[in-house]
């Protein structure tokens, strides 16, 4: 699975956030966001714009203003947020085009492949659209058990 550095980004800046909300905090200035997550002012501004255009972060101005998530972190998906800053995985349009061809792929008609892309972004996507923000709030260790487990079950 590869992710772009806005998707990257993107959701570290939203897991800010949703620590943030966590604490009970009410908002987040941009610079508190950019500390946190390692990044420059312009940057993280630049991923909050997509987020708050996405529906998920409302950004208020003033001298009490900052960002925050529109949603309880419960009920925030790592797919509603990852679909904000990109695209999927996998779209179909892979298939229709073989890398560096003009023309249609030999094999557009009646393919296996795109068969096994289709569903293994149907898994992806489930399971992100399962994992919310509040999920991703703990630390690594716990996380890591937690998926352990869930393979197992799943």
């Amino acid at each position: 699975m590869i992710l772009t550095a806005q998707e990257e980004y993107g959701i570290r800046c939203a897991l800010t956030l949703a620590r943030a909300q966590a604490r009970g905090e009410d908002a987040l200035t941009l610079t508190q966001v950019a500390e946190a997550e390692g990044l420059t002012p312009p940057y993280a501004g630049k991923l909050l714009r997509i987020l708050v255009q996405s529906g998920l972060v409302e950004s208020t101005r003033g001298r009490a203003g900052g960002y925050r998530l529109l949603r309880p972190i419960r009920e925030i998906s790592v797919a509603e947020v990852l679909s904000g800053l990109g695209s999927k995985i996998y779209d179909g349009e892979i298939c229709k085009r073989p890398p560096g061809e003009p023309g249609l792929c030999v094999h557009n008609s009646d393919c296996s492949v795109r068969s096994l892309w289709t569903g293994l972004q149907t898994m992806i996507d489930r399971y992100l659209s399962d994992t919310s923000l509040y999920d991703l709030i703990t630390d690594e260790r716990t996380m890591s058990a937690s998926l352990a487990v869930e393979a197992h079950h799943g």
